[in-house]
């Protein structure tokens, strides 16, 4: 920030050479040199997580006992149970990883199925991050960024197929991920295990 002269020091700039000595280009200058190595610096850093793209792998529909169903929803509240599962992969030894969205929904009405619903939902991703964070990355970060879309589809589906929207509340990742981490440790003791979770 660069301070005015006052109206009363206008007089100073006609004395002498020495007056007028103590110019402040050198120390402007300097600043701007230190800050070309930092804007190269950022040039060079990668994005932590880059999405290359998102898709629908696979989703099923199916309501068995339709249209009978519908009468009996009038009547009686639906039970719905959510099953979500989060599986990655790496493509070969790149950095670019697949990371895979499953949701399954059960509707019952009393002992009857009201339908059934899955969706795999997928996303291809660029991680940038060390080795001790991908793990958390993959099966946190990244299914958090995947799970609003896959959501929608899952409502527009339930919709269309003549049922009121399934609207599913947010996911704790985290705690998921913690879960999978644990039956990864239980399922590696006696022989092993893919450390595959559900919620």
């Amino acid at each position: 920030m660069t301070k005015k002269p006052k109206a009363g020091e206008s007089g100073s700039a006609e004395t002498t050479p020495e007056a007028e000595a103590p110019m402040p280009q050198p120390e402007a200058a300097a600043p701007a040199e230190a800050a070309a190595p930092a804007a190269g610096g950022a040039a060079q850093q990668q994005p932590a997580m880059v999405i290359n793209a998102q898709y629908v792998k696979d989703l099923s529909f199916e309501a068995p006992n339709a249209p009978e169903i519908f009468s009996m929803m009038a009547k009686q509240q639906p039970d719905i149970s959510i099953n979500i599962d989060v599986q990655a992969k790496r493509h070969q030894e790149t950095n670019v990883c697949e990371v895979d969205l499953h949701l399954k929904a059960d509707c019952k009405v009393g002992e009857s199925v009201a339908f059934i619903m899955e969706l795999v939902y997928g996303g291809l991703f660029t991680i940038n991050v060390p080795a001790e964070q991908l793990q958390p990355v993959l099966l946190i970060e990244c299914p958090r960024l995947l799970f609003p879309f896959a959501r929608s589809i899952l409502a527009d589906a339930s919709r269309d197929a003549g049922f009121p929207p399934l609207l599913l509340g947010p996911v704790d990742f985290v705690a998921l991920y913690q879960k999978q981490m644990e039956r990864a440790a239980q399922s590696a003791q006696p022989g092993g295990g893919n450390g595959e979770g559900t919620a």
